[in-house]
């Protein structure tokens, strides 16, 4: 281990002190490479991450191929319609099976001496394994050689998986945020298509990103236009130690259309919390979520090294008329509205990053009234990456 490494993990303890302003994550959470790569298996590996969207496999043999963590894998829809998550490789020579987003006729043909697989993982055809006139030998049980699948759970059209397979069952890990958004959690969620993605590329860590997903205390500064209806005193923390945490609202009234009276359909049996009220939560590690009475949002956070991120939006109605041409200028206002919203934290983001290079910050200080939802975050991190110390250590013994 790397002297830059044991000094980080030995600064991190700071943030797990029983203090309202102690310090946040030092600068090498963010900007060295072997850091980065630790925590891959410490933030990452061993817990729920977020990996794509239903809405990327939406028939019965559609495969999606995804990098997770620098392994290729592939998401696919079964023929009972679940979602299913492969090692995206060839069990002969390792080729990669799924090189584009496509849809198969229920197998998946590798392209180098073409074995199938059909979408349970289960090694089909096998051509001239037995030589040039026979595609079976009796040395070889095509039934050890099936694809290799990745534990995976869907949730809010959300694939989540657990590459390690040892982590407790989703529903017990993120038992209170299916709790908290019951009303929710088994609505049927229509994506807008056209109207309802947006991209991002940053310049900066994606610890960043979710911190500031956490926290409402940038909104006068960083967002005006939405602070000058929905301010800074209009919001409160959430905060769920080792799982969640964010910011809500309690005045959301939307007018995407000014003059114009027309709005989404809103759920007509929510409580009456949501009437006014929106919620926005960072599940660690890598997902950032916004629930409204008439629509919902996922940002798929992705880090690409230390010093790049990827953000990924989909935005998802309760109402299938809401996905239809009835509500498309609707759909593009709306995510013009996110776009203009996450635009301006970019700055804040990459801001952020480059101070990060600074000899004169390490860590700074987390206040004790506008910034617990982020001291969460700290210290869930801080948790993970000292357990995931201690466990290689015991295991060198």
């Amino acid at each position: 281990m790397s002297d830059n490494l044991n000094e980080c993990l030995h600064d991190i303890h700071a943030v797990l002190a029983d203090t309202v302003t102690g310090p946040g994550l030092p600068n090498a959470c963010y900007t060295d490479d072997a850091m980065h790569a630790y925590q891959d298996n410490a933030l990452f590996a061993t817990t729920w991450a977020a990996l794509g969207f239903g809405k990327d496999v939406p028939k019965t043999g559609d495969v999606f191929p995804v990098d997770f963590l620098g392994q290729p894998l592939f998401m696919t829809r079964d023929k009972s319609g679940a979602i299913r998550v492969y090692h995206n490789i060839c069990s002969h020579r390792g080729m990669i099976l799924v090189s584009e987003p496509g849809h198969t006729k229920g197998l998946v043909r590798c392209p180098y001496h073409s074995w199938c697989y059909d979408l349970d993982g289960a090694l089909k055809r096998t051509p001239y394994v037995g030589g040039s006139d026979k595609d079976v030998h009796s040395d070889f049980n095509p039934a050890s050689h099936g694809l290799r699948e990745v534990r995976s759970h869907t949730q809010f059209d959300i694939v989540f998986v657990n590459l390690s397979g040892d982590a407790p069952a989703f529903e017990e890990v993120h038992a209170t945020l299916l709790d908290r958004w019951s009303e929710f959690r088994d609505r049927p969620l229509f994506h807008g298509g056209t109207h309802s993605t947006l991209n991002f590329e940053l310049n900066g860590n994606w610890k960043l990103a979710v911190e500031n997903f956490c926290e409402a205390y940038h909104l006068p500064w960083i967002h005006p236009g939405l602070n000058s209806y929905s301010r800074i005193e209009d919001h409160y923390h959430i905060e769920e130690p080792g799982q969640y945490s964010g910011q809500g609202t309690t005045v959301y009234n939307p007018d995407l259309k000014p003059g114009s009276g027309r709005a989404f359909p809103s759920l007509d049996d929510l409580s009456e919390k949501w009437d006014t009220g929106a919620e926005y939560i960072a599940l660690y590690p890598n997902i950032l979520l916004g629930v409204h009475r008439d629509h919902f949002y996922g940002i798929l956070v992705s880090a690409d090294g230390p010093h790049k991120t990827r953000e990924r939006v989909e935005l998802y109605y309760f109402e299938e008329i809401c996905a239809g041409a009835d509500y498309e200028d609707l759909r593009e206002a709306n995510v013009e509205t996110w776009r203009s919203v996450f635009l301006e934290d970019v700055f804040v983001v990459e801001g952020m990053h480059k101070g990060r290079s600074s000899s004169g910050f390490d860590g700074g200080v987390l206040t004790p009234v506008q910034d617990p939802p982020t001291r969460a975050f700290h210290r869930w991190a801080a948790d993970r990456l000292l357990k995931h110390h201690n466990s290689i250590a015991i295991a060198a013994e």
